[in-house]
């Protein structure tokens, strides 16, 4: 289960998992013609809060949903204004049309595809929106992008050691399907890459890096000896222990018909 892998890891996924930029809820806004102000958002998977906080220094009222309660304590010890439900996003605890909007960051993917979304279609209002976004490191796959090298590099080596590797360095990678399940279900899907830099020190990274499924699946003496060794092969491009790593988030909205 995912939220037992993800248990395991929970402040280390507090401390170290990077945000998101500005320019995610603006398109969240602009996408849906919903103003997080005042909205009611639900926040599917929400683990320890990244995405919840941010939606509440935008003005939304959120109710954050995950089954991991270890990660929901971190949540409830940094986001006091939030609501709280320990629960499973392929069976919403929630009252249909409670929501202007249903959102997923980083957390979809680990759901039931077409069963989650008809979840938060049924809790979504008439008019309002569903959502789901990523993360991701950005390989330069874009005409206007060029790779790092290091980058490129590091990812390499993950999909080499990590059984359960699944990143942009592996040619079958891509975003989950979200977009074509909101399709399906008849509904039209507004898309965004939102491009950004993330500054953290080595050792943050490293901490995110420990956070991540296909690492915190291994057995210790594997992950201790991944985090050595990539700790020695960083600061050899980042001598002063500092990183500026390329990211970009993806973006997959739709609007629920109007009643």
């Amino acid at each position: 289960m995912s939220h037992e892998v993800f248990n395991r890891v929970a402040e280390a996924y507090d401390a170290a998992r990077p945000g998101y930029p500005e320019g995610l809820y603006d398109a969240l806004s602009t996408l849906s013609s919903i103003s997080l102000a005042g909205a009611t958002v639900v926040d599917v998977g929400a683990g320890t809060g990244i995405s919840t906080r941010g939606l509440l220094s935008r003005g939304a009222r959120v109710v954050a949903v995950d089954p991991g309660e270890r990660m929901l304590a971190r949540l409830v010890a940094r986001t006091a204004s939030a609501g709280v439900v320990v629960g499973d996003g392929n069976a919403l605890p929630l009252r249909s049309g409670v929501a202007d909007m249903v959102c997923y960051a980083q957390a979809w993917h680990w759901l039931r595809p077409e069963e989650s979304f008809k979840e938060a279609l049924r809790v979504v209002r008439p008019g309002g929106a569903v959502a789901a976004w990523w993360n991701s490191v950005d390989l330069g796959t874009t005409a206007s992008t060029s790779a790092a090298d290091w980058l490129v590099a590091y990812e390499v080596r993950l999909a080499e050691t990590c059984p359960g590797y699944w990143g942009p360095a592996l040619p079958h990678w891509s975003i989950p399907p979200v977009a074509a399940v909101m399709t399906d279900e008849g509904l039209e899907v507004r898309e965004a890459w939102i491009p950004w830099t993330r500054d953290v020190s080595v050792d943050e990274f490293l901490l995110d890096l420990r956070s991540h499924s296909f690492v915190a699946s291994l057995d210790d003496g594997a992950v201790e000896r991944l985090l050595r060794r990539e700790r020695t092969q960083l600061l050899k491009v980042f001598a002063d222990g500092e990183l500026t790593v390329p990211m970009r988030v993806y973006l997959a909205i739709a609007r629920k018909a109007d009643g």
